[in-house]
């Protein structure tokens, strides 16, 4: 899982293997870990057929919004160019990967699984697809175009830096989503042009778990703070669902000139997150927190 994680760019969490979806059993169900979508993995170690793509569409049909991986030792050339055409005609919720698989070794070492992308979603064709859409109802503000921008700066500097962190796609909002390894969890950057701030964070959205990650790290509040370097901002947002653990820095995201400055404070900071917060968000057992302990 790890390996596949890498080659197509998320980091997947294993919810269910022959899960049942429609008349199928898929062969594996995950999450992304970034933004908690459901990830569908589909093995066939032989030349692709024409009944496991029928049942790729019933997976799509069945969970709505999801990503569909199809693993299988050859791709013909008339399944590859049907994942292509499904990329560009679905929506936002939909992504195609199709992937072949070969081991590979090196001399006497255990053969080691390796993927190659032969299908992937075009998210560039999609968000210009996306963005002529929305243009076309109501025109961007300048506020959407500058956070679309001061992204697309930062996830090319992530690149250009060989950053371990991995962004999604940018968006013209005022966060900015990395995966941190578990379901229900997420680590996010924030901007935000009228309090004249950017951040990092540690985000815990999902309903029936936000409340349990958040105290059970505020238990650790000290180690966690003294591994930073400094205080941070803890939000257990009790009338809300999500809860939040921040840094901020004061300055002007509208900034251009300052912006080279910020980008890095960000991956910094994320990056350090990320080396704080990953284990601990994965070894943490729920169970063991209830509401009656919440502490002040």
């Amino acid at each position: 899982m790890e390996i596949l994680s890498d080659a197509i760019g998320m980091e997947l969490e294993v919810e269910a293997q022959e899960k049942e979806v429609g008349p199928f059993r898929a062969d594996i169900l995950c999450r992304n870990t970034a933004d908690d979508s459901w990830v569908l993995i589909e093995n066939q170690i032989e030349k692709t057929d024409h009944r496991h793509l029928g049942q790729l569409m019933t997976y799509a049909a069945g969970l709505q919004a999801v990503t569909i991986v199809w693993v299988a030792a050859k791709f013909t050339e008339e399944h590859r160019a049907s994942l292509d055409w499904l990329n560009k005609i679905t929506g936002d919720g939909f992504h195609f990967f199709g992937l072949e698989v070969e081991l590979w070794r090196i001399d006497d070492s255990i053969p080691a699984p390796k993927f190659n992308i032969v299908s992937k979603p075009n998210n560039w064709s999609k968000s210009i697809s996306s963005a002529a859409q929305r243009l076309s109802e109501q025109p961007m503000t300048d506020t959407k175009i500058m956070q679309l921008q001061y992204w697309r700066d930062l996830s090319a500097y992530l690149g250009e830096t060989s950053s371990n962190l991995r962004p999604q796609e940018p968006r013209a909002q005022h966060w900015y989503n990395f995966s941190i390894g578990r379901s229900g969890v997420k680590m996010t950057a924030l901007l935000n042009t009228k309090e004249n701030r950017i951040g990092a964070e540690i985000c815990m959205f999902a309903e029936d778990s936000s409340k349990a990650f958040f105290h059970l790290l505020q238990n650790d509040k000290d180690q966690i703070e003294a591994e930073v370097g400094e205080p941070m901002i803890w939000k257990e947002l009790p009338d809300k669902i999500a809860s939040r653990i921040v840094l901020y820095r004061q300055c002007d995201p509208s900034n251009e000139a300052d912006r080279s400055s910020q980008h890095e404070w960000l991956k910094n900071k994320l990056e350090l997150l990320d080396k704080t917060f990953r284990a601990r968000i994965k070894e943490i057992n729920l169970d063991e927190w209830s509401p009656d302990e919440a502490v002040d």
